[in-house]
């Protein structure tokens, strides 16, 4: 990491920004490191917008005593980056934008905060009842497989896949963003922290013990105001 110590986050951000994007209309320092979540491990995440640019892309660098990453945009092309979060519902560039701390700034960067803000506060487009109950039937037929699996192996992974699947039911039911690896947790949290604890205490609990019955009980409990478990009677694609 070159002949630097570890500097503070936004002295380093200030310094990279400098060097390698002197000329840019604005940047934000964003992530772990502005929420103050940062560890021994966290990069800096860096949003920069420059006009001259003709498409967007990212970088990654070691700088400063910094594993840096660079997200670079001109003045639109971070629209479609908003979009495609906004249709997976996981904003992250819509956070990155907001939180970050302004590095630079040649009158450019308030509105898009404002931008990704509105974004952020309209939460994703709400589930469909076709869509609720397709999710009603994996999640049905992935429960059927984590009960009656046998080999430890397969079943941690079947584990793996019913997690993200009830983190992803509750939440969009519920007009939340869902998120990804610590994302999830995250997630969840800001939507209610009581129901995290029984969804982290139940996958603990299997993943220590091997035992599966508080992970069945939690799929089926977040089933059941919308019908339960889901499986004969199930179409999807036959012609009407």
């Amino acid at each position: 990491m070159g002949d630097f110590k570890k500097i503070s986050p936004i002295e380093a951000a200030h310094l990279f920004i400098n060097k390698y994007f002197p000329n840019c209309q604005g940047a934000v320092l964003a992530g772990s490191v502005v929420r103050g979540e940062g560890t021994d491990t966290s990069d800096l995440d860096i949003v920069v917008f420059d006009k001259s640019l003709n498409s967007s892309y990212r970088e990654s660098f070691n700088e400063f005593g910094w594993p840096i990453e660079v997200f670079i945009h001109n003045l639109t092309s971070y629209k479609h980056f908003f979009e495609l979060d906004y249709k997976a519902a996981k904003p992250s560039m819509q956070r990155m934008v907001w939180e970050g701390i302004i590095l630079k700034d040649k009158g450019i960067i308030q509105s898009i905060k404002l931008e990704a803000k509105e974004i952020l506060d309209k939460g994703p487009d709400r589930w469909t009842e076709e869509i609720i109950t397709t999710k009603r039937y994996f999640i049905t037929d992935v429960l059927d497989d984590f009960i009656g699996c046998k080999n430890r192996a397969e079943e941690i992974f079947i584990a793996n896949t019913l997690a993200e699947l009830i983190h992803e039911f509750v939440l969009r039911t519920n007009g939340q963003w869902i998120g990804s690896s610590k994302w999830i947790i995250r997630a969840l949290k800001n939507y209610d922290e009581k129901f995290t604890e029984e969804f982290v205490d139940a996958f603990d609990t299997y993943y220590k013990t091997a035992e599966k019955k508080k992970v069945i009980h939690l799929s089926e409990m977040i089933l059941e105001p919308y019908g339960g478990r889901l499986f004969e009677g199930f179409s999807m694609g036959k012609a009407k």
